[in-house]
Formats: structure tokens, sequence, C-alpha cells
């Protein structure tokens, strides 16, 4: 007779194919993996509204050196255009015929300051777009001017750094769809643990499961290898179809490791709710406030699982983020051990 944890394992993943649910996730997972490399560019117009070739016509106004210098500005950012209005009044007189998108007035104080009041519509997303835009270009006003009023300070100030450009695509990669892409299927494996347990006690089936020599120890390990097993399944996978897709993913070991561990983690927190609260929707909620507590409590950690997930993805990972997965592991395999000793203090015959 082989060993029953497999045998269980194996009607576990088998019985996935009946949930809808679950299938419906995993292929959600799928789609967006395989086809990163375009939904990256919409999803990044959400992410960084200024990435997106959004148009923003600006009205400026007010006084004539202030409105030159704010006029310069916005010239030098894509995707603004200035247009020079004479008074403030026509200028909103444009901005509500949709004439322009924006309005900026400048004056210049008595002490040489420049003072910018801007008006943008409220209408959501295109708010969004257009406030980036004018928060970019009000930016180079201020570099500008500091630049240029810096010979007038009784001491020598600070360099400015130079300007550098990034692509906004390369950040939403590796600080949104690959950590989105390694952790949801952790989150699924430990829900699907703790609904797997709490509908056996819920429907009395546990016992039929426990016919001899079949013990409640290997039932409960055989749904742990099912769940907690396909989470770094799947997490790889997902890596290297964004590989296919022309995203350089760098680690893949130790991704593996870190999903490993953290899926360790959290489907032994489900099993161990599902066992001491039978009750399915309870456990539910127990679980997810359990979940929610983890990753609230690791996000506040210098090397927290996104941050070591990016670094590892990139291969800018040092010694500190390789040790950040080597406890992770060591916390899964201290979790699996704290869990083996609950399900042997449990009487199975007491649950439900």
């Amino acid at each position: 007779m082989g060993n029953p944890r497999f045998a269980i394992a194996r009607r576990e993943l088998g019985s996935l194919r009946k949930e809808k649910t679950i299938v419906l996730a995993l292929a959600i997972q799928l789609f967006v993996a395989a086809f990163s490399s375009f939904l990256v560019v919409g999803l990044v117009s959400l992410y960084d509204p200024g990435a997106a070739s959004y148009q923003v016509d600006v009205a400026v106004t007010g006084d004539e050196e202030a409105v030159e210098d704010l006029l310069r500005a916005v010239g030098t950012e894509d995707g603004l255009s200035g247009r020079p209005y004479a008074s403030s009044s026509d200028a909103l007189t444009a901005f509500q015929g949709r004439e322009v998108d924006a309005v900026l007035e400048a004056s210049t104080g008595e002490d040489g300051r420049i003072r910018v009041a801007a008006v943008a519509p409220d209408t959501g997303v295109e708010t969004t777009a257009v406030v980036v835009r004018l928060r970019d270009a009000l930016r180079e006003l201020e570099r500008t001017e500091r630049a240029e009023r810096s010979a007038s300070l009784a001491t020598d100030p600070l360099s400015l750094p130079p300007a550098t450009e990034s692509s906004p695509y390369f950040g939403f990669t590796y600080t949104v769809l690959v950590p989105l892409l390694l952790f949801l299927p952790v989150f699924i494996s430990g829900s699907l643990v703790v609904d797997s347990l709490a509908e056996e006690v819920a429907r009395g089936t546990l016992e039929l499961l426990r016919v001899a020599p079949v013990s409640f120890a290997a039932v409960v390990d055989g749904k742990l290898l099912a769940a907690g097993g396909l989470a770094p399944v799947q997490a790889i996978a997902w890596m290297l179809l964004l590989q296919l897709n022309g995203t350089a993913i760098e680690s893949v070991p130790w991704l593996f490791g870190m999903v490993a561990g953290l899926s360790a983690v959290v489907v032994t927190l489900g099993a161990a709710v599902a066992i001491t609260s039978p009750d399915r929707r309870v456990a539910q909620l127990l679980y997810s406030i359990g979940v929610l507590l983890v990753f609230a409590g690791t996000s506040l950690l210098p090397l927290n699982p996104a941050n070591t997930a990016a670094r590892l993805a990139l291969g800018t990972a040092g010694v500190g983020a390789k040790a950040a997965v080597a406890g992770l592991v060591f916390v899964g395999v201290v979790a699996l051990v704290g869990l083996r000793i609950l399900v042997d203090r449990v009487d199975p015959n007491e649950l439900g």
C-alpha cells in the first residue's frame, strides 16, 4: 500500500477541477502572466497616470514675468501644452468651455516669490492625470527658480541631483505584478485548506477518510501537501511565463524557496484555524484576519515579502534578502511542527 498522504493529496488536487471559483482564479492568474506585456501598459495608466500618452492643455494667466517662467516649465513636460491668456476670467471661461483641461494662475509677490493657483477638473481619472502633469511642471519650475536664484544666497546651496528618467513599466512590473503573481497562489492555498478541512468536518466525511489505516494526521498532511505544494509550483510557472514575455526574472530558486516558506506558514495557519474552529464561515473569517495580520506585520519590516520578491526578481538581492528567505523557510518549518503537535492533541471524533 502506498503512502496515504499522497493518495489524499491526489484526491484533493483532483477535486479542484470541480471548483469553479478556483479554476477561474487560476485562469485569471494565467491570463495575467501570459499577457503581462500587454496588460502592464494599461495598468500603468492607473498606477502612474503620467505614463499614459494623454495630452493636457493648460491655460496660463497672471503676472507677465511669472507667466513666462511658468510657460517655459510647462513646455519642458511631455504631454503638457501651455496657452497664455490675458486674464484669469478668460482662462476660466476657456476651462468651463472645455477648450483647456486646467488653469494655472501665476503671480509674483513683493518678496519675489512666485505663487501659482491651479484649477483642475473634478472627474476622477481625468483629474488624476491632469494633476500628475501639473505637479511635474511645477516641480520643474521650482527647480529652475532655485538654480537661477542661487547667486543671491549668502551661502552656497547644495547642488541639485541630476534629473533621472525611469520607466514606469519597469517599476510596476517588479513592485506590483511580480509580488501579485507570487503571493496570490499562497492566499488561495490557505483558503483551500480551511475550506477542505472545515467541509470534511461539517459533512461528517472525515470519518470516512480515516478508515484504517489512515490517521487524522495523515489526512491533514495530505491536504497540506496538496494546497501547500500547489502554491510554489504555480508561482514559478507564472515567473517562467513572465520570462517568455520578455520580463527578466532572476533568482528563481530563491523565489521558489520564499513562496514555499510563506505557503507553509499560511496553509498551517489555515489548517490550525479549521481544526480549532470547524464552522466554515467562522474559520474563513478568522483565516482572513490572520493572513491580513501576518502581511500587515511583515510589511513593516525593511525586508518585507514584497520588497524581497522584487529584489530577488531584479537580481539585486544582497545577503540580507537571502537571509530573510532562509528565515521565512525556517518559520515555515516551525509552523508545520507546531501544527503537528496541535493535530496530535486533537481528538478528531470531537470535531464538529
